[in-house]
C-alpha cells in the first residue's frame, strides 16, 4: 500500500524551504531530464539527446506536478539541446504562483552522450537568454552552472551569472557537482541559492556538501534520489523499511533524502503519472529515528 498525494497549491506540498531565502517550495520537486526517456532504457544509459516521443504526455505529468503541490521544477538547456525546456514553458507558461523554474548552462552537447563542460562567459549568456526565450520569461527564477569547467577560471563562470543576476535576468544563482571549496569560492563572487549534486543512500560521496549547505541555509538538491541499487532489493534494508512504513522502495529512499537535512529537496523524475503521485507522496511519511539510522548505516 502507498500513501496517496493530497492535491495542496503549487509549491504547498507538505514541509517547505525557502530556496533563496524568498521562493518557498515543497521539499519534494520534479526533474524533467526523463521527459526524453525511452521506453526500456534506464536513465544511466539514456542520451537525453531526441525532444519526448510522447509530447502530450509530458506536458501533462508536468501539469499534473503542479497539480499535486510540486513547486520545484528543474531543467537544463542541455536536455535534448533546450527541447525539455520548450515543453516546461507549453504546459505550465504562465507560471503559477508558487512554481519555481530552475535551469541550468555549461555542459554543451556535441554529439548524442557527450557532455562536455563549457564555462565560457560568452557561452553561459547564450545560453541564459536562449533559455530566457524557451522558458517565455524574462527571469529565470533558479539558474545553475551545470557544471565547473576546469578550463576557465570560476570567478569568470560565476561572474557571469553574477552579471545576469545584476541584469534582472536570474533570480537566484545555482552550482551543479561542486565539492565546498568550489562553493566557498563561488560564494565569493556571489549569493549561492543552491547546489544540485549527485547524491541519495546508496551514494554518498557529497556528505561535506550536505551539512556545509545545511549550516548555511543553502537548498541541495540530489539528482538520481532514488538510485538505491541493491539496497532496496527484497530482503535489503531499504524494502525492510519501507514494509515497515507501508511504503514503496522508492517513497522510502525519499523519506530517507527529507529526513537527512531539512534543506534537501529531491527532484525525481518520471514519465508515468502513477509514479510521480507515488514520489510526491512521499513527503507524508516519517521515519523513526531508529529507521533512518538504520538505513544511514547500510547507505555509501
Amino acid at each position: 500500500m502507498t500513501h496517496s498525494p493530497t492535491a495542496p497549491s503549487p509549491g504547498a506540498a507538505g514541509p517547505t524551504f525557502d530556496l533563496g531565502g524568498d521562493m518557498p517550495v515543497g521539499r519534494i520537486g520534479y526533474g524533467t531530464m526523463r521527459l526524453t526517456d525511452h521506453p526500456g532504457i534506464p536513465p544511466s544509459e539514456a542520451v537525453i539527446w531526441e525532444p519526448p516521443r510522447d509530447r502530450a504526455g509530458a506536458v501533462a505529468v508536468l501539469r499534473r506536478a503542479v497539480e499535486l503541490g510540486v513547486g520545484l521544477i528543474d531543467t537544463a538547456d542541455s536536455y535534448a539541446l533546450g527541447a525539455v525546456e520548450e515543453v516546461v514553458a507549453e504546459a505550465l507558461h504562465p507560471y503559477p504562483d508558487g512554481v519555481v523554474v530552475a535551469t541550468k548552462a555549461g555542459l554543451a552537447r556535441p554529439g548524442p552522450g557527450q557532455w562536455v563542460p563549457l564555462g565560457r562567459p560568452a557561452y553561459l549568456r547564450q545560453q541564459a537568454e536562449l533559455s530566457l526565450r524557451r522558458l517565455r520569461t524574462d527571469r529565470i527564477d533558479l539558474f545553475q552552472l551545470h557544471r565547473v569547467d576546469a578550463d576557465v577560471p570560476l570567478a569568470d563562470q560565476v561572474g557571469t551569472l553574477k552579471e545576469l543576476q545584476d541584469e534582472g535576468k536570474v533570480r537566484h544563482i545555482g552550482l551543479s557537482e561542486v565539492d565546498v571549496g568550489q562553493l566557498r569560492a563561488a560564494r565569493e563572487i556571489a549569493t549561492i541559492a543552491s547546489v544540485q549534486n549527485l547524491y541519495n543512500l546508496a551514494m554518498r560521496d557529497h556528505e561535506a556538501v550536505v551539512d556545509y549547505t545545511a549550516a548555511e541555509g543553502i537548498a541541495f538538491v540530489p539528482y538520481f534520489p532514488m538510485a538505491v541499487g541493491t539496497l532496496a532489493a527484497p530482503g535489503g534494508p531499504v524494502a525492510e523499511v519501507a514494509a515497515e512504513l507501508g511504503a514503496t522502495p522508492a517513497q522510502t529512499a525519499l523519506a530517507w533524502l527529507l529526513r537527512r537535512a531539512p534543506n534537501v529537496l529531491p527532484i525525481p523524475g518520471t514519465t508515468s503519472p502513477g509514479h510521480l503521485a507515488e514520489n510526491v507522496a512521499a513527503r507524508d511519511l516519517t521515519l523513526s529515528d531508529e529507521q533512518f539510522a538504520r538505513l544511514s548505516a547500510v547507505g555509501g
